[in-house]
């Protein structure tokens, strides 16, 4: 069947609605990006913290996921999510502008540091949430793909630019005073999200009772684990999570202290990962419809691995160009498995339990992310950093073996296990 000119428009040139998501969804990547180069240089160049600190700070942003998302989920689903995301939004502005703040006063503390993570990151378990909740209402069930394609095509683009940015600032600006972009960015996406015209029928009126709440959270977290499909595609998640997530935190101490690069060559190191994540969310749809979506999500954790593994083969200088290679690669691949394991969940879950679906499952695959920063830097102060990072690895090849090996290992389309369409009282218009 022919599309009518308006269909054959992209995605975000023809829904509002979807556009107003995808820019605050973008800018708020740039933001957070500039952020995860600024905070563990902070740490160690400005405050010259210990390598268990700068380690560990990485996953304090996730720690709310493993201790809130429950909760903050089953409260997504029962009141609108526009307010939600806005609220957090000036929760992080706030949050953030007290490094600077405490910067320029000569007051800033690790302990500081530690506190604005926790508290900034709590404030993007509200956003994400409510704003992922938002995506499936606000496009067709078949533009799914598409949609979240562009979603993580565009994120990781803006991922690269605010690594790459952020690195350079660093140097430029000072790692403290950098994080105004974070500033201007949250900004961006506050005003992106007042302008979204959703109208949602579902208040806290119709669920009254604070005992609900639990009841909320009970019901995500055994959807989480209801079927097969579901209970693999987040098994594999939380051990390329812990794995690569021990890899990642360990980056600043291995490029800065170790290699003795500077925060320039780290950012740019790291956008190379969002590079590759850009091509990865840009070409997904036409690679799913090549291999399939199943055969996508299987394989797609291997390279991403093997990609990790060039970060051991680096050396200063043109020694370096290993590790921009594999992460380029490792970028690539997660991105494209990131849109298939959100798009299957999107399209299998009743819209009105998406706040504690997304919320059970990231407590499970980001509480991995909090773990793993405390993991790393408890390996790198007793073993080193070489031996951290194969241990990091070592975790992670075990999401691939799970993935190639598991009960969907035969499974073309992973869009075959959908269930029947379930109602919900939740409307965009």
């Amino acid at each position: 069947m022919s599309r009518t000119p308006r269909e054959q428009r992209p995605l975000v040139l023809r829904n509002a609605n979807f556009r107003g998501l995808w820019i605050s969804s973008t800018a708020g990547i740039f933001g957070t990006s500039v952020a995860a180069v600024a905070l563990p240089l902070i740490a160690a160049v400005e405050l010259d913290a210990s390598n268990f600190a700068v380690a560990a700070l990485s996953g304090v942003g996730f720690l709310p996921w493993l201790l809130f998302g429950l909760p903050i989920g089953a409260l997504v689903d029962r009141y609108r999510r526009k307010p939600l995301v806005m609220a957090a939004l000036v929760m992080r502005i706030a949050v953030l502008m007290t490094l600077p703040v405490a910067f320029w006063l000569d007051r800033l503390s690790v302990a500081q540091l530690f506190v604005v993570s926790f508290l900034s990151g709590l404030a993007a378990v509200f956003s994400m949430l409510a704003e992922s909740a938002l995506v499936p209402l606000a496009v067709k069930r078949e533009e799914l793909i598409e949609g979240n394609g562009l979603m993580t095509g565009s994120a990781a683009s803006a991922d690269a630019v605010g690594r790459g940015l952020g690195g350079w600032l660093t140097g430029a600006w000072g790692a403290s005073n950098s994080l105004l972009l974070q500033v201007v960015a949250s900004t961006v996406s506050l005003a992106s999200v007042a302008s979204l015209k959703v109208q949602e029928t579902r208040t806290a009126s119709e669920n009254p009772g604070a005992a609900r709440i639990f009841r909320d959270m009970g019901e995500g977290l055994r959807y989480s684990f209801s079927t097969a499909p579901l209970r693999t595609i987040l098994l594999v998640g939380a051990l390329w999570n812990l794995g690569g997530a021990i890899v990642v935190s360990l980056m600043v101490i291995l490029v800065v202290r170790t290699l003795g690069e500077s925060g320039s060559m780290l950012g740019f190191l790291t956008a190379s990962t969002a590079l590759g994540g850009t091509l990865g969310g840009l070409t997904v749809k036409r690679v799913t419809q090549r291999w399939g979506s199943g055969t996508v999500w299987r394989f797609s954790m291997l390279p991403a691995a093997a990609g990790y593994a060039s970060l051991l083969l680096m050396t200063p200088g043109w020694g370096m160009v290993p590790g921009f290679i594999g992460l380029f690669l490792a970028g690539y691949a997660i991105s494209m498995n990131v849109v298939v394991s959100t798009s299957f969940r999107q399209r299998v879950c009743p819209p009105g339990m998406l706040g504690r679906l997304g919320s059970a499952s990231r407590m499970v695959t980001w509480g991995m992310l909090a773990i793993a920063g405390v993991i790393g830097g408890v390996l790198v102060e007793s073993l080193g950093i070489r031996a951290a990072v194969l241990i990091g690895l070592g975790i992670a090849f075990l999401a691939p073996a799970a993935a190639a090996l598991g009960p969907l290992r035969g499974i073309r389309d992973l869009e075959d296990l959908e269930p029947e369409t379930v109602e919900t009282g939740l409307e965009v218009r």
